[in-house]
């Protein structure tokens, strides 16, 4: 077994889910190689094409969705109808590159808020995405 496949079976197992081909086959391409990723339903799918191990696009989003459910990646939504999925599943700001459609960890350390809006009465913050766009001047 190489060691992306090892890591990818163990993120899985680690979530209490079943390593299914499929599963397992995006699994590598997430976490294979030990380093974080930002990836969109998209290129994902795009990815398995390009490996060689195809899976359907629906198969994509739903894998992705299920790995949302278990807390194996964190969802950012952007522009709407278009979202990322991030490795890291810690709370952390983003960087937007505008002209590539890039989405990268940015340092959390300098990041500071002095307060937030005030929430509505019966509602509590579950989070807040902090996403900077950037595009050269």
């Amino acid at each position: 077994m190489t060691v992306a496949r090892e890591r990818a079976l163990n993120w899985l197992q680690g979530a209490r889910l079943r390593p299914t081909r499929q599963r397992l086959a995006l699994a590598e391409f997430l976490v294979g190689d030990g380093k974080d990723r930002h990836v969109t339903a998209e290129s994902l799918h795009a990815a398995s094409r390009a490996s060689g191990s195809p899976v359907s696009l629906a198969t994509v989003y739903n894998t992705l969705r299920t790995f949302c459910e278990v807390g194996l990646l964190a969802e950012i939504p952007m522009d709407g109808n278009k979202s990322y999925f991030d490795t890291r599943t810690d709370d952390h700001p983003h960087y937007f590159w505008e002209e590539s459609g890039e989405l990268t960890d940015a340092p959390k350390e300098d990041l500071r808020f002095a307060s937030l809006p005030p929430v509505p009465e019966g509602m509590e913050i579950t989070k807040v995405d902090v996403v900077i766009r950037m595009r050269r001047r």
